[in-house]
């Protein structure tokens, strides 16, 4: 198995690439592990027919990988600039676009990748405002549409100064080079969705079945007030439950 770590910050010694080279360091042989740092391949956007030579080694290397990590830095509160402009760059080979525009998960489907990013910002602060929170979104909705599947993610807070990582980070990122070392090249969760979908349904029908009785919406003698409420009770909890978990559940610390 081959993992690729893929570099996205401006200097390639910084903290981002520090997590990278950790995460890396776990991998054991026989797998192998290539770092990608992307201000060494000077990219362009292909036009038309005229593919960009650059893009064609990149992509090759990626179409080689069962494993991608992501590093890139949080600036302004989103993906650094040259890991978006490699996604923007790499939009139409990552996906594949029909006659509407719609893209679609083609060759890169059922590989997996791991997400890296940090940020200036104290880690109380990131944990209460989610400041890195949009990088990890722009890196989830890339591999969304490409149909890689999603590992985890890993973030470092204040790191204005920072030379070094600190132990739990390190310990962090090591930890999951080591992971790299099992992870299956094809992994169906639908099993896995379907059980976490089931808990979860049953957990908001006792707490909606809770909140009817506490408040006394359950009429003794109007079976179709009963269902309504307990409808209407049961929406709201789990569209609140599944947008966290689906958008606003991030690392943060």
């Amino acid at each position: 198995m081959k993992i690729l770590g893929i570099l996205g910050g401006h200097r390639r010694d910084g903290v981002t690439g520090k997590m990278l080279e950790t995460v890396l360091s776990g991998v054991d042989q026989p797998n192998q592990a290539e770092l990608v740092y992307l201000e060494d391949y000077p990219f362009k956007p292909d036009h038309g027919d005229q593919k960009d030579p650059v893009l064609d080694q990149l992509e090759a290397k990626m179409l080689a990988s069962d494993v991608w990590v992501i590093a890139a830095p949080t600036y302004w509160g989103g993906l650094a600039g040259e890991m978006k402009d490699f996604f923007d760059c790499m939009r139409q080979r990552l996906v594949r676009i029909d006659h509407l525009g719609a893209t679609h998960p083609d060759r890169f489907k059922d590989k997996h990748y791991l997400s890296l990013t940090n940020c200036y910002t104290g880690t109380f602060e990131n944990w209460v405002t989610g400041v890195t929170d949009q990088s990890f979104r722009t890196i989830d909705k890339v591999m969304s549409a490409a149909g890689v599947i999603k590992l985890h993610e890993l973030v470092v807070t204040n790191t204005y100064g920072m030379t070094e990582l600190p132990d739990r980070k390190k310990q962090a990122c090591l930890t999951w080079g080591k992971r790299l070392n099992s992870i299956k090249k094809r992994d169906d969760s639908t099993v896995k969705r379907y059980i976490e979908l089931f808990f979860m349904i049953a957990v908001m029908a006792l707490v909606t079945m809770g909140i009817q009785l506490g408040f006394g919406f359950v009429p003794k003698h109007d079976f179709w007030m009963a269902y309504a409420s307990f409808v209407v009770i049961f929406y709201v909890l789990l569209g609140s439950i599944l947008h966290f978990f689906t958008v606003v559940k991030h690392r943060r610390r």
